[in-house]
């Protein structure tokens, strides 16, 4: 596969997690999305939950890393790919880790509690990374929603 067709399919499956983020954000969560592919099929879509289930640990990645689970009968995640609108938290960034997923493609980077700042090295090491997939929409989701909490 060529570069540009890969960035067209990151394109393409990280609109899907940007409509799970939209659908998070008129919820009142946090609008982050997230899907999960697996040779070339959708087999986990989610976005954010933790103020529905009360649960610090219901964010979009969680989500679908528990979907994709049970939809493929087993706790490793080897050949999908995880698109997020935001870069992971540390501890998601760790479950992904864990399930063993071979590629992660995000949006905008989290400076602030991002991954990438506190926990550098816990994806697994035969992990792939891509950021700045529809960065600007991911971005510009995150702070209108922030902008409006604030008022």
């Amino acid at each position: 596969m060529t570069q540009e067709e890969q960035q067209k399919k990151d394109e393409r499956y990280m609109q899907m997690a940007l409509a799970e983020a939209q659908q998070a954000e008129r919820q009142g969560e946090i609008p982050i999305g997230a899907v999960i592919v697996c040779r070339d099929r959708v087999i986990a879509r989610a976005h954010n939950l933790t103020e529905t289930l009360h649960d610090v640990t219901a964010h979009a990645e969680m989500q679908a890393i528990t979907m994709a689970a049970n939809m493929l009968g087993g706790k490793y995640l080897n050949d999908c790919t995880l698109y997020v609108t935001v870069e992971p938290c540390p501890m998601c960034a760790g479950a992904i880790g864990w399930a063993q997923m071979s590629r992660v493609v995000y949006g905008a980077p989290d400076e602030k509690r991002g991954f990438r700042r506190y926990a550098p090295n816990v994806l697994h090491p035969k992990c792939a990374t891509c950021e700045g997939v529809l960065a600007d929409e991911s971005r510009e989701m995150m702070q209108r929603f922030f902008k409006e909490k604030r008022r």
